[in-house]
């Protein structure tokens, strides 16, 4: 290992202790009280529920870890998004799992725990796979109800996915191990089965406060919606059990009696292990994404025997494109080159900007992958399209457009790995957050944002000083640059991966390390949904 790559390893590393203490942050939820309270009542935690209930050996998929990162801090925070999730295992059959963080908040749903839960149903209808839903929740966290109530992609939306779930054959199983109130009340009854534990369930639309404002009437919480007036009286409940741990001992029971369906059928062989040594993901990033790479060493520390073929190797080098195999699963790679390279004009290129040949070989590449129905996978580290006459007279929009196009109609499988940067067009073409992934992850050292910090600092600070300078105002240098790094410090914050993972916009910050088995869970997901569209790419000029 040479000088430079140990510097890029200490980076690393150091991202990755950052990575793991703030992971230990946002898991204790509402903190170490909140937490004792929820003991004094005989409740488990939202982790140790999901402990208990998945499988041992079996790996847990956590999504939205980092979702509403640094967010709501004038509300006391919200960890996690008030929610733990994940692709798990339960009686040996993958599925979503979502559970309700009583110690954020009593469980209240803030604007980014209606997105997290949106996600994950979102999740299980593109991958066809069970939910189960650990529900103890307030409800909507009232001061901000105008921004989780009436609109399309609100909390109404959950109740709405409930039904066309049951419609798709989607089984939905919801364990309530609290408070489940008001508009809530509705996602345990609309699952398939609901369970219930004595003494500390409630399912009301009103609570008793609420009751008694409303039409004079008093009643305690357990006579109004607890767990004996549910199985004996309403008939709304499904099962009632004296422990939390009984109550999902019934729900591993469930699952483990769910029929077989039918798959996707993707390709898969026994899983071989890469031959080039995974930790050197960790030497190939330097600091601020500023230095080359090859891309193919990285492909060949995630594939299985490190055997990657090819596809158009001597075209288009600014993006490599071909097949591999990752946890057994066949799969097409489309991945930004990072090497300043020669076209075969023998020009020189630069690394991570996409120019006209690239576009159009990765466009034919993805409608290859979905002729041959295998799943894509996407490597970003893209600072854009290549700009300027030369580009513009070749056409590089209408090239652009194509790759855009094959990517949006594209009907197989996709997942997207941010390993470096991820500006512009660029994100877009290279299957960015709207382009649908069925998931979507981002390393330590990702930066997603409309151009670089440096440019777009630059382009901001221009227009700030002249619209000064236009009010008379004289601007020294040294006035600039003060200004200058005002404009870079906030927006260099904005481009960081805690930053897009608070929002969402990626389903979780992760150790390059973890790569390839987070893409072989992503791609067992995807194989659980046996439908598949016919692959179109419309309209669009060659």
């Amino acid at each position: 290992m040479n000088i430079e790559q140990n510097k890029n390893e200490d980076m690393m590393k150091l991202l990755l202790s950052q990575l793991r203490q703030r992971f230990e942050q946002v898991s204790v939820g509402g903190g170490k009280k909140a937490i004792e309270k929820q003991r004094e009542k005989n409740k488990l935690t939202a982790r140790e529920r999901l402990a208990y209930l998945l499988d041992d050996g079996k790996p847990f998929t956590e999504i939205g870890t980092f979702a509403g990162y640094e967010m709501y801090e004038n509300q006391g925070g919200c960890p996690s998004g008030g929610t733990v999730a994940g692709l798990g295992y339960v009686s040996g059959r993958q599925c979503v799992v979502v559970a309700n963080d009583q110690t954020v908040k009593a469980g209240a749903w803030f604007p980014i725990t209606g997105k997290k839960n949106l996600r994950m149903q979102e999740i299980a209808m593109e991958n066809h796979l069970p939910v189960i839903y650990l529900v103890d929740s307030a409800g909507v966290f009232l001061p901000m109800q105008d921004e989780i109530f009436p609109d399309k992609e609100h909390f109404g939306r959950i109740f709405r996915n409930n039904a066309r779930m049951s419609a798709m054959g989607i089984t939905q199983i919801a364990a309530v191990m609290g408070s489940c109130v008001a508009g809530g009340a509705y996602l345990p009854i609309m699952s398939d089965e609901t369970l219930m534990v004595e003494g500390s369930s409630s399912i009301f639309l009103a609570g008793p406060y609420l009751v008694k404002a409303a039409i004079g009437e008093e009643v305690d919480q357990e006579t109004l919606g607890g767990a004996d007036t549910h199985n004996a009286i309403s008939g709304i409940a499904d099962y009632k059990f004296s422990t939390e741990k009984e109550c999902l001992d019934q729900v591993k029971k469930i699952m483990a009696k769910l029929g077989e369906k039918p798959t996707a059928g993707f390709n898969r062989i026994a899983a071989k292990a890469p031959k080039k040594d995974p930790s050197g993901l960790y030497t190939l990033q330097a600091e601020g994404n500023g230095k080359p790479y090859n891309m193919i060493d990285l492909i060949e520390m995630i594939v299985d025997d490190s055997a990657f073929e090819e596809f158009k190797k001597e075209y288009g080098k600014t993006i490599v494109c071909g097949y591999a195999r990752i946890d057994g699963w066949a799969v097409g790679i489309v991945a930004n080159q990072r090497t300043i390279v020669k076209s075969r004009k023998g020009e020189m290129q630069l690394g991570g900007v996409i120019y006209n040949d690239s576009a159009d070989k990765a466009a034919r590449f993805i409608m290859n992958c979905n002729q041959k129905k295998i799943p894509l996978v996407f490597l970003q580290d893209v600072t854009g399209f290549m700009v300027g006459s030369r580009s513009e007279h070749s056409g590089i929009i209408k090239d652009g457009a194509k790759l855009v196009n094959a990517v949006a109609n594209s009907v197989v499988p996709k997942i997207t790995i941010i390993i470096g940067n991820s500006f512009g067009a660029g994100n877009y073409a290279m299957c960015g957050k709207a382009y649908d992934p069925r998931f979507i992850y981002a390393w330590p050292t990702a930066k997603i944002a409309v151009m670089g910090g440096e440019q777009a600092a630059k382009t901001l600070l221009q227009i700030q000083v002249s619209a000064m300078k236009s009010k008379g105002s004289v601007v020294s240098p040294e006035e600039e640059k003060k200004l200058l790094d005002q404009i870079k410090g906030s927006y260099e914050k904005q481009t960081s991966p805690w930053y897009a993972a608070a929002r969402l916009w990626v389903d979780d910050i992760i150790d390059p390390a973890d790569t390839r088995k987070l893409i072989g869970e992503g791609l067992s997901a995807a194989n659980n949904n046996p439908h598949s569209e016919r692959f179109s790419t419309g309209v669009f000029q060659v």
